[in-house]
């Protein structure tokens, strides 16, 4: 099954409306997908991703291979309870707590200029999917604003190489409870998995500079589940360490979420009510007809 791949230069092109009609159905349809020609510079993005495995192998590897998930393995059996990770999670909005992590100065300069431009290709995607939503494009990004704006972080994860892969999960099962996550991950080893259809679906490495991105469960919900949060998780490997690099763009503490208005049907009408307006109104447009309801529901 083959992965969506969202080429945005498309977007400013005589082909952006087919590129809007594969970024619905992606969100719609999977709840993930791939993006390319993104706009986030290449170099950047190596960089960042060879200084983070500089940093796991100086500062990360020695302690997790001595920490007890990794002695549990040798109780051979499945270990239920436990992620197969090593991770440290960086905040960016409203507040930074990058100075605080003990990273080095290229690493804090680079992930900084990183999360820049993620930051705004995130808001370009949360527009993008406002205006396939038929809302505001600007919809997504109030939602989450809260009173200090969304909040944005990132979780680095390392997926160690593992003896006994059956034993343990990288990364459970589970549904992002945030918005948008923008991953930038391992170009040589994989893991990562969605679930779609009934079955698993593996997840190649990212390939040419290509942008893996999910849908979290505030979206869904923003949506009023037309876009879906997908199941999924990452399997541990015995043949190399991965690294993921997953940011949130999520809303703020503080940010009330509930289904666009635009987006809800109508509720709590009589079908008497209901019938009186579809016998004037039978061969119009019924999205019409549903706002008419929705009025008549508000007291309008």
């Amino acid at each position: 099954m083959e992965i969506p791949v969202i080429d945005f230069s498309k977007l400013e092109s005589e082909n952006r409306g087919e590129a809007m009609a594969l970024l619905h159905e992606a969100c719609e349809k999977w709840g993930f997908f791939m993006i390319e020609n993104h706009g986030i510079d290449q170099e950047l993005t190596q960089k960042v991703k060879q200084l983070m495995n500089l940093h796991y192998e100086e500062n990360m590897k020695s302690n997790f291979y001595d920490s007890e998930t990794a002695k549990t393995l040798a109780n051979n059996e499945y270990i239920s309870s436990k992620d197969w990770e090593s991770t440290f999670f960086v905040w960016h909005r409203p507040n930074s707590n990058i100075n605080e992590l003990s990273l080095s100065k290229d690493l804090s300069k680079m992930m900084d200029a990183y999360i820049d431009q993620l930051i705004k290709l995130a808001e370009r995607l949360s527009e993008l999917m406002c205006e396939n939503l038929g809302i505001q494009k600007n919809s997504i990004m109030e939602a989450f604003a809260g009173g200090r704006g969304p909040s944005v972080g990132t979780k680095v994860a390392i997926y160690p190489e593992c003896p006994r892969p059956e034993l343990i999960r990288g990364l459970r099962e589970h549904t992002d409870a945030g918005g948008i996550i923008v991953l930038l991950q391992d170009d040589q080893v994989p893991g990562l998995e969605f679930f779609k259809d009934g079955k698993w679906e593996k997840i190649p490495p990212s390939k040419n500079d290509r942008i893996f991105v999910n849908i979290g469960d505030q979206v869904e919900i923003l949506s009023n589940g037309t876009y879906k949060s997908a199941l999924h998780r990452v399997m541990a490997m015995k043949d190399g360490s991965r690294l993921s690099i997953a940011t949130f763009y999520n809303p703020a503490g503080d940010a009330i979420i509930s289904p666009s208005p635009k987006l809800l049907l109508p509720t709590r009408f009589r079908f008497q009510d209901y019938l009186d307006l579809y016998t004037k109104t039978k061969f119009e447009d019924k999205g019409l007809r549903f706002e008419s309801m929705k009025s008549m529901e508000n007291g309008h």
